[in-house]
């Protein structure tokens, strides 16, 4: 076993290992990235040693791929084989476009006298936006809330901590939680501890449960396709453009800064790659 001596002068074999990497292991450009972060680390951080020079490494190639589509007789066929909150959440994330995170932090409050989510709160880059509202769930949001309102206190009489709240609020307003108003409307279903403060309290529903209902919604709809939470909301995107619905009007209710990435996420159209038909079914032959 070797001495974490030999490693000195560090930046040469770590140069080496990446380069290895990259032209004989022929790894994701991320998986260098996350090897070169690791072992600069381990040389800084454990081992002490103060980099004298820069990391030159043969750099692994980066791979764009194009997004997975989903027409709209796929995604009727994965929705219709996933039931309880998943799949609520699921048909949150086509009818507004919202992230799966986003889709299971919806609060009370966040909902109006018809039932109805009207604000993306905290999303991405912690900012609030305004989404489509689907009028199709509001019967099922309905039905859910009657089975999930009265947990929050049924939590409180078992000893478990309040529902968790942004920033100071908690300070601020220490009876807030005991409101409807901040209880997650997709509650996890075990009690976990809170990640800040280590308080037994019950989070919002993971979106790696989503993700995984999903991905058995789709082996059992016989899709080939590798399909997530994600394919599910640019679909959203993706099935609003042959309506006419301009694309600067979807961007913002995706929560993209970027027109780019809305034009990444939403070239997929069922005339092909880029929207455009091919000379071969015009030809006559």
């Amino acid at each position: 076993m070797r001495s974490p001596a030999d490693l000195f002068p560090a930046e040469p074999t770590i140069e080496s290992f990446l380069t290895d990497l990259a032209v004989r292991g022929h790894v994701a450009a991320a998986t260098q990235h996350q090897a070169m972060h690791a072992l600069v680390c381990l040389s800084t951080r454990v081992l002490t040693y103060a980099m004298q020079g820069r990391i030159t490494a043969v750099r692994a190639d980066t791979k764009r791929t194009v997004p997975v589509g989903m027409t709209r007789e796929a995604v009727a066929a994965v929705l219709s084989r996933m039931d309880g909150t998943a799949q609520l959440v699921a048909t949150r994330l086509y009818g507004s476009g919202v992230r799966s995170r986003e889709a299971g932090r919806l609060r009370g409050k966040d909902l109006d006298d018809p039932m109805q989510p009207r604000t993306v709160r905290s999303g991405q880059g912690d900012k609030d936006r305004f989404t489509t509202v689907p009028a199709t769930l509001t019967p099922l949001l309905q039905t859910h809330l009657a089975g999930v309102k009265t947990r929050p206190q049924q939590d409180l009489a078992q000893g478990h901590g309040e529902v968790s709240r942004p920033h100071a609020l908690a300070r601020q307003s220490p009876h807030a939680a005991k409101a409807w108003g901040w209880p997650e409307v997709f509650p996890a279903r075990d009690i976990s501890g809170d990640p800040r403060s280590g308080v037994p309290r019950r989070q919002h529903v993971d979106p790696r449960v989503i993700n995984n209902a999903i991905q058995v919604a789709v082996r059992r709809a016989g899709l080939t396709k590798t399909i997530s939470a994600h394919p599910v909301r640019h679909a959203f995107a993706t099935h609003l453009l042959p309506r006419g619905t301009d694309i600067r009007t979807i961007q913002p209710r995706l929560g993209h800064h970027d027109g780019a990435t809305t034009m990444l996420s939403t070239h997929i159209l069922p005339q092909g790659g880029q929207g455009v038909p091919s000379p071969l079914d015009d030809l006559g032959v």
